[in-house]
């Protein structure tokens, strides 16, 4: 592969929000952390739901608790699965290409060939992204992370023109798509917008089956649970790239430019986006994939700068910003431990509470995102104050280095 050299006048001398020691960005570990919790509150309802993880593709797409729609539990449980729903993954994804622009830009300055190591990096993410679907959630998305990743690391060391129009190409591909699938739904749908459920087999697979048992059924299974990443190739493409041009184009900065663009990205990306996301919540379950795929990317974008407009107004870190913090700095062992957790307390195999609680309402599936949430800004607020990376990311590093 060319070096990366010659690129690093594109990547510009960023001067980050507030950049810590060791050249940590303090601004992209908050963004890390909002995102890994905001993706759980999304992932909490399929491990809360009726057949887990194989109900998301039997209907299971609207309320999982039975709370009539136009309670206050109902409203609840729509509005707090609405806010989350795609925004936040798109945010992690956005991320995912932001560090690759770091890395990059980091490869660049020290004169090393491109990717290098880097791609052993995202073998690493897709080796970890296996053993997280097998062994814990079939909506994994590091596997699809990494492969993109290697992509785009190529692509970095194409032209600028190159990166844009297949940036562009990528969009617009993924754009199409989503539209004539929603159309085919739209065509085939009978009008019942609650689903058949899932298989009574599959639940009672996840209430009362053996651990051993649920990783045969994904194994078995494999190639339907895995669409997802195969079905938003598309959008993981333009993300990671979207990334990697708020990056170069000084979004984290922390001069009167970077402040500027962050507050074009809250305006434009929320009200572009708020309006999108409300007409396709009104829609129904057949506008489910316009509105996780189309609309919850560009309300992510309003997210991402409204989160950059509040951090600039803040004189020092708070409470609130350093729990985040925290969360962010151990991104990758928060997404599998939120993960492990969230199996523990739903399955058969621990607590249960699917199946326990499954008539009891939207208010305990909160409840399970908030002491999941606090469990992760306490464990890695503890094990930052010892160690200098998360668990996950120190192995990593290790065997980088190996």
């Amino acid at each position: 592969m060319v070096g990366a050299r010659e690129a690093v006048a594109a990547e510009g001398a960023t001067k980050s929000v507030g950049s810590g020691a060791g050249g940590r960005l303090p601004l992209l570990d908050v963004l890390r952390g909002v995102a890994i919790l905001g993706t759980l509150m999304s992932n909490v309802w399929i491990f809360a739901g009726p057949g887990a993880e194989w109900g998301v593709l039997s209907g299971n797409i609207g309320s999982s608790t039975g709370a009539d729609s136009s309670s206050l539990a109902g409203v609840a449980e729509t509005v707090f699965r609405s806010f989350a729903n795609g925004k936040f993954l798109s945010m992690l994804t956005i991320l995912f290409g932001v560090g690759l622009a770091i890395q990059f830009r980091s490869a660049a300055k020290r004169g090393q060939p491109w990717p290098g190591r880097y791609k052993w990096r995202a073998l690493f993410l897709f080796a970890e992204g296996t053993a997280h679907f097998v062994l814990v959630f079939a909506w994994d998305v590091l596997m699809g992370y990494a492969v993109v990743a290697l992509l785009v690391a190529w692509l970095l060391t194409r032209s600028a023109r190159a990166q844009r129009v297949t940036w562009l190409v990528a969009g617009g591909v993924h754009l199409v798509a989503m539209s004539l699938l929603t159309a085919a739904m739209l065509l085939t749908s009978d009008g019942d917008t609650g689903g058949g459920g899932p298989d009574a087999d599959v639940v009672t697979l996840y209430a009362q089956g053996s651990y051993g048992e649920q990783v045969a059924f994904r194994l078995s299974h494999a190639v339907v649970l895995r669409m997802e990443p195969v079905l938003s190739f598309g959008l993981l493409l333009f993300l990671f790239l979207l990334g990697v041009r708020l990056f170069r184009a000084g979004a984290f900065q922390s001069d009167a430019a970077g402040r500027h663009l962050r507050r074009r990205l809250a305006a434009w990306g929320l009200g572009i986006g708020l309006p999108l996301n409300t007409l396709a919540v009104l829609g129904g379950p057949d506008f489910f994939l316009l509105d996780r795929y189309g609309a919850a990317p560009v309300l992510a974008i309003g997210y991402l700068g409204l989160i950059g407009v509040a951090m600039d107004r803040l004189r020092r870190p708070g409470p609130l910003s350093s729990a985040l913090t925290y969360v962010g700095r151990t991104a990758l062992s928060c997404y599998v431990l939120q993960n492990v957790l969230a199996m523990l307390a739903c399955y058969g195999i621990g607590l249960g509470l699917a199946s326990r609680w499954a008539d009891s309402g939207p208010w305990w599936v909160m409840g399970l995102w908030a002491a999941i949430c606090l469990v992760l800004v306490m464990g890695s607020s503890l094990w930052l104050r010892r160690f200098e990376h998360g668990p996950l990311e120190a192995v990593q590093k290790r065997l980088l280095r190996r």
